[in-house]
C-alpha cells in the first residue's frame, strides 16, 4: 500500500511538472493564435503562413526566455525521483 501511495503522489507531481513545463510555451502561442486568428477574420485574409509564422516565432522567443527555468524545473525533478529510489528498495 505504500508503494502505491508513492506512486500516485509521484504520477501527480509528473503531471504538475508538465504542466508547469509547458504552459509558458502554449498559452503565448493561444494569445498569439488568437489574436492573429481575429485579425484574419477582420481583413478577410486566409493566409496560412500568416497565422504560422508569428505563432513560431513567438513559441521561439517563450524558449528563449523561460528554456532554462523549465529545464531546471524537469532536472530537479529527475534528481528527486532518483533520491527516493533507495527509499523504495527498503
Amino acid at each position: 500500500m505504500e508503494n502505491a501511495d508513492f506512486f500516485m503522489g509521484l504520477a501527480q507531481q509528473a503531471l504538475w511538472i508538465t504542466a508547469l513545463a509547458a504552459a509558458p510555451i502554449l498559452i503565448p502561442a493561444l494569445i498569439a493564435g488568437l489574436v492573429i486568428g481575429m485579425v484574419q477574420a477582420a481583413t478577410s485574409i486566409n493566409e496560412q503562413t500568416l497565422s504560422f509564422i508569428p505563432k513560431l516565432l513567438v513559441v521561439g522567443g517563450m524558449l528563449v526566455i523561460f528554456g532554462g527555468s523549465i529545464m531546471v524545473l524537469i532536472a530537479d525533478f529527475t534528481r528527486e525521483i532518483f533520491e527516493r529510489i533507495p527509499d523504495l528498495l527498503q
